[in-house]
């Protein structure tokens, strides 16, 4: 009896095994065979055409209600964000908060709709977002993300972070928005601590983000030290409050930018405290001027990913939601670029920020969770090359209608 799939991939170049071509066959939603030749019938048979097929990408990091933004605003804290030692960071946030006076649901899902379509497009198939809530923007960002999480639940999985971008200490009424976001359905908390003013305050922005956390039993992301100031230490103060919580492997951090500045001693001590905190670190170089020691922390085995963080806004005016452009953008700012970096590389956009963000069974194996881009290249140094979108897309076990996509891009464009 000849054995029937939902889909069948033929002709797959994978990553565990470039010189031996595989078929790749998908049932209920998973990978029920991978072999040399598979001889059942699908409803759905592909070519690869000899080309590399891999596991989606996942974008740990996204401001997804500020994207497209830009043009409603001038420039000035995309200067002071990307000054040359990112001194004025803070006043950059200040100044980016302008935006929010005019946050409207309405035109904010419009956006929203169109990055997460690009995601599906360029092979994107889950998205840490960020929502700003506070006393300007309201909820108004993150009841536009939940709304679009649900329209694209199983194309494009969304994660909404209710994030506390003006801080929760010196924004009065910031953790009660905080808590009402969360009974909207917020799926993971969202904190700044380090845009506080005194040390105290940045270990309480810490603290209630971690009892929220635990009130909602939801995980926890955090922007920190997220400027040119080598005495930033929100980092440590974040992993140690995980440690102390119990949250180990459901917290993350992104940015960590001042990391670039620390002593070497400090920056080992500190990934022995990562590693015991189970604490991914998201590292986003092209959006500016520092950045986390990414090949360091590596090295001390210290999990890190790459994310797109932000699509023409206040703080970075390009961006396509295109995973294998932030790799390759972030291969010559981290000069990853012999072969064996361009495989660390493409590892930091899809299976280490599965890891990060909770996604099980997310890699290319019998029984793992269907979630696959089949491209146009036979390698990945070609795939970042050309940084192009893949020849198909593969999200739950289901093909990706591309004509869809492109439709909705179009609408909300």
């Amino acid at each position: 009896m000849t054995d029937q799939y939902d889909l069948i991939i033929r002709n797959s170049i994978l990553r565990s095994d470039p010189k031996n071509p595989k078929d790749i066959a998908i049932k209920d939603g998973k990978i029920a065979k991978i072999a040399g030749k598979i001889d059942g019938k699908a409803s759905q048979d592909l070519d690869a055409g000899n080309n590399l097929v891999t596991e989606s990408y996942v974008n740990t990091h996204l401001h997804l209600c500020k994207v497209y933004t830009l043009m409603m605003m001038d420039e000035a804290a995309l200067k002071d964000y990307h000054g040359a030692d990112m001194g004025k960071a803070m006043n950059a946030i200040e100044l980016a908060a302008r935006v929010k006076d005019n946050y409207d649901e309405k035109w904010i899902i419009k956006n929203v709709r169109k990055a997460v379509a690009l995601a599906a497009r360029y092979g994107c198939t889950h998205i840490r977002a960020f929502a700003d809530v506070d006393s300007k923007g309201r909820l108004e960002g993150i009841k536009a993300l939940i709304k679009a999480r649900d329209e694209f639940k199983g194309i494009v999985d969304v994660q909404t972070v209710a994030f506390a971008q003006d801080g929760l200490i010196r924004e009065p009424g910031a953790e009660d928005l905080m808590r009402q976001a969360m009974d909207l359905g917020a799926d993971v908390v969202g904190g700044i601590p380090w845009i506080e003013f005194t040390d105290a305050d940045i270990e309480e922005h810490i603290r209630i983000c971690f009892e929220l956390a635990k009130e909602y039993d939801k995980p926890v992301s955090m922007l920190v030290d997220d400027a040119g100031d080598n005495g930033l230490r929100s980092l440590e103060a974040m992993a140690l409050e995980t440690i102390r919580t119990g949250w180990q492997g459901r917290a993350l951090a992104h940015h960590a930018r001042a990391m670039a500045l620390y002593p070497k001693p400090y920056l080992q001590k500190l990934a022995v405290i990562l590693k015991k905190a189970k604490l991914g670190v998201v590292s986003d170089p092209h959006t500016g001027p520092l950045h986390a020691r990414v090949r360091e922390l590596l090295e001390e085995g210290v999990l890190v990913s790459l994310g797109q963080d932000d699509i023409s806004d206040a703080y970075y005016p390009y961006g396509r939601n295109n995973m294998l452009e932030v790799a390759f953008l972030n291969s010559h700012l981290l000069w990853f670029t012999t072969r064996e970096d361009m495989e660390v590389l493409y590892d930091m956009i899809s299976i280490n920020p599965a890891q990060a963000i909770g996604l099980n069974n997310f890699e290319i194996k019998e029984g793992a969770i269907a979630n696959l881009v089949v491209l146009d290249q036979p390698n990945v140094l070609e795939a970042l090359r050309y940084h192009d979108k893949p020849r198909f897309v593969i999200s739950h076990g289901n093909l990706i209608d591309q004509a869809k996509i492109d439709a909705i891009i179009q609408e909300n464009s």
